[in-house]
């Protein structure tokens, strides 16, 4: 039986409108009703179906993330539904507005299906979560190619894992020194992150990385430059 109680621990770490809050709330509880689903298992039916989103205490902690570090330009592989991403662009948002500065979430995804639904979400959060983000659909391998901001400050990857590496390839000539890689379910789907873990492992290639014991598993890197300097 899921435990909808950590939505209210979850909404309580973040600083948003009631619309806003109201719209997470919703997404959540649709989300803990289904079944779970790891990226690695089950058919591309199944994936499709299901309502796949990042649990609330990891929103919690990516949202947390963010504002600690001021994040304003931030990549999403694998959007799905667009529930993590609303955390993504509030943070971002907030962080803009406070340093008078732009800022912007590249979401991508995908599926049509799920990129509407997606947008339909947003719809319903409002100009606080909608004007930061662009969505592009698509495969990532050819969306993430070109016009990328000359700095990210953060990536997300909770995606189909064989995508995870090449899209990190794609996105660390942007990373500002400091930025931040969250790659979900890396213990559950450990076979399947392996290339992943060993380019992050891998001291020329300038990450350092934990993984923080949720469910599942949920590894942060940093990125400190070439060689770790």
């Amino acid at each position: 039986m899921p435990d909808f109680s950590e939505i209210e621990t979850t909404l309580a770490s973040v600083e948003a409108s009631p619309r806003v809050l109201q719209v997470l709330r919703d997404l959540h509880t649709k989300a803990l009703s289904e079944t779970p689903f790891v990226s690695t298992k089950g058919s591309t039916s199944d994936a499709l179906e299901k309502f796949v989103a990042l649990d609330p205490d990891k929103c919690a902690l990516v949202y947390l993330l963010l504002r600690s570090t001021r994040a304003r330009f931030i990549v999403e592989a694998g959007t799905s539904f667009g529930l993590s991403t609303i955390y993504l662009a509030l943070a971002a948002g907030q962080n803009a507005t406070l340093l008078g500065s732009p800022g912007k979430v590249i979401a991508t995804e995908n599926e049509p299906t799920k990129a509407a639904k997606a947008r339909e979400h947003w719809k319903a959060a409002g100009d606080e979560i909608e004007k930061w983000i662009e969505l592009r659909e698509g495969d990532l391998r050819e969306t993430l190619k070109t016009g990328l901001p000359e700095q990210i400050d953060f990536l997300l990857l909770d995606i189909w894992t064989p995508l995870a590496l090449p899209t990190l390839k794609l996105v660390r000539p942007h990373f500002k020194i400091g930025a931040t890689v969250v790659a979900d379910n890396t213990i559950e789907a450990a076979e399947g992150y392996k290339e992943l873990v060993a380019y992050l492992d891998d001291p020329a290639n300038g990450f350092k990385k934990t993984t923080a014991p949720y469910s599942g598993g949920l590894l942060v890197a940093v990125y400190l430059g070439k060689g770790g300097s």
